[in-house]
């Protein structure tokens, strides 16, 4: 009886085209709004993220390439989900210092988004991290509107307690990408994402007046909140080179001075 089915098959392709629909919008960078609570949880949760992959160091960012990172932005728990459309969708932090013996600034809120046409099915959490070489490849993300891979170079990062001989340590040419799911971290593609500022998360931690791009990147009269320092201390345990501590004297034979 073909009519028998007519009222499951509207409601099916109902609920397909609202889910596609809300992906597609989700997808979109600053699709809600992000109050001070919203940004604790995500300044807390890009901290763990961050201490939990340097934690095995045989499976993390190599130091040399930590050491000579001017921006780094870290995506907790983005969600990857599709349903006929695919998208990415995800908030977190970028923070930035002026040269790699600076201290690390403030806190930018980011948001991610992104889309790809596909048939897929299943829904996925996995944090990502992006290490930028200079501030100019994150200025041109933020400002342009560009997509990963397609107006700024990037590249799945390598993993280990060091690179390998050859690796340009130094960025120059292309944004890293890594992402974590499932416990495994590794380098990724984010091929095709946007990052953009997250408006409304700023404006509630630094307020409508002293919220601004490039002054919160800068830190240029912005302070680095006291709820972002668990941060700021983990980045800098692990982006600093250890000093080489001297070695003791030599004890002279015979207890003589």
């Amino acid at each position: 009886m073909p009519g028998a089915w007519a009222g499951p098959r509207r409601a099916i392709g109902l609920a397909a085209a609202l889910l596609a629909m809300g992906m597609a919008g989700a997808a979109q960078p600053g699709a809600s709004t992000s109050n001070k609570s919203d940004d604790i949880a995500r300044l807390n949760a890009a901290t763990r993220v961050f201490e939990q992959v340097m934690a095995t160091p045989d499976r993390a960012i190599p130091q040399e390439i930590l050491e000579h990172a001017t921006c780094i932005a870290i995506i907790p728990g983005e969600k990857k989900g599709a349903f006929l459309v695919g998208a990415n969708y995800g908030k977190g932090v970028a923070v930035c210092r002026h040269t790699t013996s600076s201290p690390w600034g403030p806190p930018l809120f980011v948001t991610i988004g992104g889309g790809s046409y596909g048939f897929q099915i299943g829904v996925q959490s996995s944090d990502i991290v992006m290490v930028f070489g200079n501030r100019s490849q994150l200025d041109s993300l933020l400002s342009s509107k560009f997509r990963i891979g397609a107006d700024a170079s990037a590249a799945a990062g390598p993993v280990g307690r060091h690179v390998a001989a050859g690796t340009d340590i130094k960025l120059n040419s292309q944004i890293l990408t890594y992402g974590r799911s499932k416990g495994a971290f590794a380098g990724v593609s984010v091929s095709g994402a946007v990052v953009q500022p997250d408006t409304s998360g700023n404006k509630a931690m630094y307020g409508d007046t002293g919220y601004n791009v490039d002054r919160v990147l800068s830190g240029n009269g912005v302070p680095v909140p006291a709820e972002a320092q668990p941060l700021i201390r983990a980045l800098t345990t692990n982006t600093t080179t250890a000093p080489v501590k001297p070695k003791p004297p030599a004890k002279r034979k015979g207890g003589g001075t």
